[in-house]
């Protein structure tokens, strides 16, 4: 009894039922049982009749045998009782074993919808929110309790899809202010003798509308990754896709003396959406170039197996945190537990509005530094967020981890222990039909 209250109070919910069931027949068993014993033990009496004393002395004889016989047919009823209790006591114990198991059955049918829910949904993800459970069937609890579910994912659906409209929408509708200072400036430089400081001023602040730009770019990809759609899916080797992020970043890597190493086999590829994973491969890299020391290192492997195909891109550095490490894949988060900052026009910061972090020889508008915008600290060998040449957006990591989970995959950041950063990316593999078209 006392391990059945144990389970009731720790164990799931079809043990509770099953000990339930078993517990409630095994008490009705055993009053039945213990009523039946207790019919079955009463006794007769007799009285014996009057007569004459002649007859007096036939029926002491009468008696003296009518006693043996009583005490005969005590011993045998003793004997009955005693089997009676023995066979009650054996069909207890098999009608308890017998109610676990009929009680077991009946919980598992009675969770059973329940169980179909809770599949459903775990496999309900931000990318399928658009599905539903759906359940059919009588309007019981169960049923109740799915609908209630379903509400649930469309008002996430909902709010899912209105995030992602507005960024999109937003990032298109201030290209046209963008494009309007672009326009702007260039008229001012364009007039004839210009002043030096209106010159000075107007490549200010082009450099901040490229990183504007180059920001908005990056929600961009970053909310069609999160929306999951990958109608363009090819076969794409990462092997092209290093080369060609390391091509463009050949420059930078020179000027900082950066000793890069690739050791990517061919055929290791994956199955997804080129531009989305071109994107994702040319962040790491960036990454990788952007917040490395002078003089580092940078180790880029690939692997590619039956299960999964993994890019590796390694960095030399101070040792870092990895509780700050972890925090690098979320948007306009950089090491040392501050959002990035933009400068203000004076050189100051404005505000955490996550857009920039200083970065060493980049003047401001009023002669200060301008910001990078990048997740990470810029001091040497801290590795942050790489966005491209205009400075990172703050979305670099952000968005490998939302294109790696677009395709299936998964973004792990780890703090080498000798100092560094370790970005590991694992996708699923290329399929067997994309290899043979």
């Amino acid at each position: 009894m006392l391990e059945g209250m144990i389970g009731l109070r720790n164990g799931t919910v079809g043990v509770r039922f099953t000990l339930l069931y078993a517990v409630v027949f095994l008490l009705s068993g055993a009053g039945l049982l213990g009523l039946t014993f207790m019919l079955s033990g009463g006794r007769m009496s007799s009285v014996a009749p009057a007569g004459s004393p002649s007859a007096q002395a036939g029926l002491v004889a009468a008696r003296q045998r009518i006693h043996v016989l009583e005490e005969q047919l005590a011993a045998v009823h003793a004997q009955q009782s005693r089997q009676l209790l023995a066979g009650s006591l054996l069909a207890l114990v098999v009608m308890a074993l017998v109610s676990l198991l009929l009680g077991r059955v009946l919980a598992r049918r009675v969770l059973r919808p329940l169980r179909l829910i809770t599949s459903a949904t775990r496999r309900i993800s931000a990318d399928s929110l658009d599905r539903r459970l759906a359940v059919t069937g009588p309007a019981d609890e169960v049923k109740d309790l799915a609908d209630t579910i379903d509400e649930l994912l469309e008002r996430l659906e909902t709010s899912f899809a209105a995030q992602r409209r507005f960024v999109a929408n937003a990032s298109h509708e201030l290209r046209t202010p963008l494009a309007t200072m672009r326009a702007s400036l260039d008229v001012a430089v364009a007039k004839p003798g210009p002043a030096a400081s209106t010159v000075a001023l107007a490549d200010r602040v082009r450099t901040q509308l490229d990183r504007v730009d180059h920001l908005l770019d990056g929600f961009l990809v970053l909310a069609r990754a999160q929306h999951g759609a990958l109608a363009d899916a090819a076969r794409v080797d990462l092997g092209d896709l290093v080369g060609a992020a390391l091509r463009e970043r050949s420059a930078d890597a020179r000027r900082k003396g950066l000793s890069v190493t690739v050791d990517v086999p061919p055929g290791t590829a994956t199955q997804g959406s080129p531009a989305l994973l071109a994107r994702l491969v040319g962040n790491v890299v960036d990454n990788a170039v952007t917040h490395n020391e002078d003089g580092g290192w940078i180790g880029i492997s690939g692997s590619a197996g039956d299960e999964e195909t993994v890019l590796v891109v390694e960095t030399g550095g101070r040792i870092l945190d990895q509780r700050e490490v972890d925090r690098l894949a979320r948007p306009f988060e950089r090491l040392g537990g501050e959002r990035t900052g933009f400068p203000g026009p004076g050189g100051g910061r404005t505000g955490s509005s996550g857009l920039a972090d200083e970065r060493a020889g980049s003047p401001g508008l009023g002669g200060g530094r301008t910001g990078s915008s990048g997740l990470a600290d810029e001091r040497a060998g801290s590795p942050g967020l790489g966005g491209g040449r205009t400075g990172s957006s703050g979305l670099g990591l952000s968005i490998v981890a939302a294109v790696a989970a677009a395709h299936g995959g998964r973004l792990a950041l780890l703090a080498r222990p000798e100092g560094g950063l370790r970005v590991s990316v694992a996708l699923p593999p290329a399929s067997d039909a994309a290899v043979a078209a």
